[in-house]
């Protein structure tokens, strides 16, 4: 039996072999769809750490809510690790900006002039904080990009006055520079979630709060040393050691981070694709039930060809290819509008797409088996149906 005698017997009742077609579509649509947008989240999120710098370690406090008070000592302790090629002090603090009468939520971040190759800072216009600039405790700072767009609506603001709250004052500070850091694209696609950012020289922070100390240390790896290669452990032992102190420290790295992430959008995806499969699966029950139905309006015909020597097998193959070309119908049409929906939705939301083959072949697949698996009851019964039998129904 061909394709296209298979395709007309469907359609001689094509609103009900449209609306079955539909549910198929729809559920494939939803778990390719669903596929592709965890193939590209997965896809930004490394890309932004990896962006971050991977070989990167944090020492911090290992109470969310505390403050650890790290020493040039620990700075001198840390660098002297063997695999560590530079460790810059880090401050960070929750804050608000002001500028042009406008008040921003953003967190201040004290740097030194190490930021732009440990924590991938790179000045779009100006420049970054320089050692003179921590040396003299200068009142200068350097902005995220959104923060200029949002109160200037253009990036370059260099020159400009911006007011800080910092240790309970508000202190102005002038604009040395505007720059985009390793987290400016998440900071955009999840804006009023992720905060701006303002980087002053680590000791200006240092004399305005009147600490003599540091929140974290931000430690870049040799291109030689692996971030999940133990020296995480070696940093936390070798700092706990300072001193004799006995501290709550952790050393975390990106590389870890990613591994996180990358867990939880597996758990999420996979569970959102059952989902998903679950409708693909309720809608191909339709496939039997269409069928079925097809097989009563077709009992004399059904009758007719087996007297003229049509075979069980042949009675069984044509139903059953009628199923599995409504299955494929459906699942082709839903796959290839999830197709045309990620490459649309990636160009205006500036995500890159990736086409791969298997993402949207995999729902065809399954719906061809579900066309098989549900069609075989319709087939027998047309198979097994009496001539006779088939020619006396009214």
């Amino acid at each position: 039996m061909n394709i296209k005698k298979a395709a007309t017997n469907i359609f001689r009742s094509k609103t009900r072999s449209i609306l079955t077609m539909t549910g198929i579509a729809v559920g494939a649509f939803a778990v390719a769809l669903i596929s592709q947008i965890s193939a590209a989240g997965a896809g930004e999120v490394s890309a932004i750490l990896e962006n971050m710098g991977i070989n990167t370690v944090l020492v911090q406090s290992k109470q969310a809510n505390a403050t650890a008070r790290l020493s040039e000592d620990d700075l001198v302790s840390v660098g002297a690790i063997s695999g560590v090629e530079k460790a810059m002090p880090l401050m960070s603090a929750n804050s608000r900006a002001e500028m042009l009468e406008r008040t921003l939520p953003c967190v201040v971040w004290g740097i030194d002039s190490e930021a732009r190759e440990i924590i991938s800072l790179t000045a779009l216009h100006g420049r970054l904080i320089t050692p003179q600039d921590s040396a003299n405790a200068d009142l200068v700072c350097v902005i995220d990009e959104e923060v200029a767009r949002k109160t200037y609506g253009r990036s370059n603001i260099v020159g400009k006055k911006i007011r800080l709250l910092i240790g309970g004052e508000y202190r102005e500070f002038e604009v040395v520079g505007v720059a985009t850091s390793g987290l400016s694209v998440m900071q955009s696609a999840l804006a009023g979630i992720i905060p701006d950012f303002v980087y002053v020289p680590f000791s200006t922070m240092q004399s305005l709060t009147g600490q003599k100390t540091f929140d974290k240390i931000a430690v870049l790896l040799n291109e030689n040393e692996s971030a999940d290669g133990g020296i995480s452990e070696r940093i936390e032992r070798k700092l706990i050691g300072v001193d004799g102190e006995n501290r709550d420290l952790i050393a975390s790295n990106l590389l870890h981070q990613k591994n996180q992430l990358q867990r939880i959008m597996d758990t999420v995806t996979l569970a959102l694709s059952v989902i998903a499969g679950i409708s693909l699966f309720v809608a191909s029950l339709t496939v039997m039930t269409t069928m079925l139905v097809s097989v009563k309006e077709r009992t004399r015909e059904i009758g007719i060809k087996k007297s003229v020597g049509a075979s069980d097998f042949d009675i069984m193959r044509e139903f059953l290819i009628e199923s599995l070309l409504l299955a494929l119908m459906g699942s082709a049409a839903g796959s290839g509008l999830a197709l045309a929906a990620s490459y649309v939705g990636g160009h205006f939301l500036g995500v890159n797409f990736s086409f791969d083959l298997a993402r949207f072949l995999s729902p065809v697949l399954f719906s061809i088996g579900f066309g098989a698996l549900f069609g075989v009851y319709p087939a027998l019964k047309a198979a097994n149906m009496n001539p006779i039998e088939a020619l006396t129904n009214n």
